[in-house]
């Protein structure tokens, strides 16, 4: 087998799905869910929950269709191409969102060190965008470059997550009484669907596996490993860090926080415990970001060599390195972030929450009706189906409706496949 087509066995993979999940989702979530108080740890175990349903299908669905290049080619097969090109390239908007919000997060920790870097909304961006070009030429270099670095920073990313779950069962061997000092709003059901959006952004990713399953050896067996291996581990990691956090901290201070997990870490065990908190955060984002990379330029070449985009676009390097389409969305990623340099850091995290978790909704919602037409795991289809609807209506009217506009700014590219041609790779 062909090492450098697919360089990923089961590690590589899972530190894709742990590596993509585990980045600024839960190192802002605390902040973004400590309003809710215990609805945000329903809106939690309701995620995780869809979540796992979602994974299931895709797994069913890579272990059925193994020589396929990814899950947007599956649907492709299964609904045709031109349903396939929809979802996948929400799909793909949903990866460069994710990529301006996770290099604003990653600036945000980074500027702990050295405030200049954050000092105006300008120069976060423009320091933003200069780590997304960084992580860009990573990947340029070829899937085992980067998958290289995932594995190093999936192991140094889970040090302060850890930190945190250690200082938890401390609190808790020692009596509880930081979560008495600080008493949360209760249960309220009409909460729960904004704060379930949210909290499903943090584990975006778990489908990293059935996307790059192209580049992973043994597919049918390393794709349903990986991904539901990554899942379990991180969704119980998220719940105990996100959850003890909000219960162990003012609401208001964490809500106005740019760097939730360090304050907390600060706030019981100093300055310096913080600072080494935010460093490995940094990393973790980082680690997250180039995760992502990775993905922007596999989702484009799957969907080009599966015939629903032109030919031209799933053109290679000499390292199978899809440059047109990674460089294309680096490019989005940047324009993004410099447009919204106007906006409020909260405002824009909240927003850009909101639209990728709403934009990678539709590849949920066509991956689980391709499990319908094709008989397989309907049961779980129909239960993701309904799930992925349920937080496409808490990403609101604004995230929702965008994403629907910026699927369709794919029409003119699916009606342009026909007349392109295959390039070899140079």
């Amino acid at each position: 087998m062909d090492e450098t087509k697919r360089p990923f066995g089961f590690w590589m993979a899972t530190a894709l799905v742990v590596g993509g999940m585990i980045g600024s989702g839960i190192f802002v979530m605390p902040g973004q869910l400590a309003p809710f108080g215990w609805t945000g740890v329903a809106a939690w175990i309701a995620a995780i929950g869809g979540a796992a349903i979602i994974a299931l299908v895709l797994v069913r669905l890579a272990a059925a269709m193994p020589e396929a290049t990814g899950a947007v080619a599956i649907c492709a097969a299964a609904l045709g191409p031109f349903p396939g090109l929809l979802v996948g390239w929400s799909y793909w908007v949903s990866v460069w969102s994710a990529n301006a919000i996770i290099a604003l997060t990653a600036v945000r920790y980074l500027a702990v060190f050295w405030p200049p870097l954050a000092a105006t909304p300008v120069a976060q961006a423009v320091s933003a965008v200069a780590l997304i070009w960084l992580i860009t030429l990573l990947n340029l270099r070829g899937a085992r470059a980067a998958g290289r670095f995932q594995v190093l920073t999936t192991v140094l990313k889970l040090a302060p997550l850890v930190a945190v779950v250690l200082m938890l069962a401390a609190f808790v061997l020692g009596g509880g009484h930081q979560f008495a000092n600080h008493p949360q709003p209760p249960f309220a059901l009409g909460q729960l669907t904004p704060a379930l959006t949210l909290a499903f952004f943090a584990l975006v990713g778990f489908e990293g596996a059935s996307i790059a399953a192209e580049r992973i050896r043994d597919p049918a067996r390393n794709v349903v490993r990986a991904t539901m291996t990554g899942l379990i581990l991180t969704g119980a990691l998220y719940l105990i860090v996100s959850t003890g956090i909000v219960l162990a901290m003012p609401g208001g201070a964490l809500a106005a926080s740019t760097a939730p997990v360090a304050l907390f870490v600060q706030t019981y065990l100093g300055e310096g415990a913080g600072l080494a908190v935010a460093g490995f955060a940094a990393i973790a984002t980082i680690g997250c970001l180039n995760g992502w990379v990775l993905l922007q330029g596999e989702v484009p070449l799957g969907m080009a060599r599966a015939g629903v985009l032109p030919r031209w676009i799933g053109r290679t390097s000499r390292r199978d390195v899809p440059v047109a389409a990674l460089l294309a969305a680096s490019v989005i990623a940047s324009i993004l972030v410099l447009s919204n340099t106007a906006r409020t850091t909260a405002g824009l995290v909240d927003f850009m929450l909101r639209l990728t978790a709403a934009a990678s909704l539709w590849l949920y919602i066509g991956a689980c009706v391709s499990a319908l037409v094709m008989g397989i795991a309907r049961p779980l289809a129909l239960a993701g189906i309904a799930f992925s609807l349920w937080a496409m209506w808490g990403s609101g009217v604004e995230a929702g409706g965008l994403s629907l506009v910026l699927m369709l700014t794919a029409i003119p590219l699916y009606l342009l496949r026909g007349a392109a041609r295959a390039v070899p790779a140079v």
